[in-house]
């Protein structure tokens, strides 16, 4: 039986490996977590305790393309303090939309990552 969500790996060239890490933790909040010495770089990010993103290098020189078609369109973090969110996002020159649900109580914003992968951050 499936419990949750353990985390995402995003896989790309070291650079963007570096650009995508401090947008996750200048932007989305998240921290840096403990990796294990694996052969590949990379690292591990942390929401609170939980390790929710990993990034690593690609391997044998293969090329990732950013901005593609797939079959995920976003990943959700659950957030708070949707001010500061929306203030950082804007400091950032990121765009962003706003979105409420009063049925389920919650607000949403919606950006991208520096590849384009969806972020949505859900407040409750």
């Amino acid at each position: 039986m499936i419990k949750e969500i353990n985390h995402f790996n995003l896989r790309s060239d070291e650079k963007t490996m570096h650009i995508l890490k401090d947008f996750y933790i200048n932007v989305v909040g998240l921290s840096m977590g403990e990796r294990p010495p694996f052969k590949s770089k990379g690292f591990w990010l942390n929401a609170q305790e939980n390790c929710v993103v990993h990034l690593s290098s690609t391997k044998n020189n293969e090329k990732k393309e950013h901005h593609v078609d797939s079959t995920i369109d976003h990943f959700a973090f659950s957030a708070s303090n949707i001010k500061y969110y929306e203030k950082i996002l804007t400091d950032n020159n990121i765009p962003f939309k706003f979105r409420e649900v009063p049925e389920i109580g919650t607000k949403q914003l919606f950006f991208k990552d520096p590849v384009g992968n969806g972020i949505e951050l859900i407040f409750t």
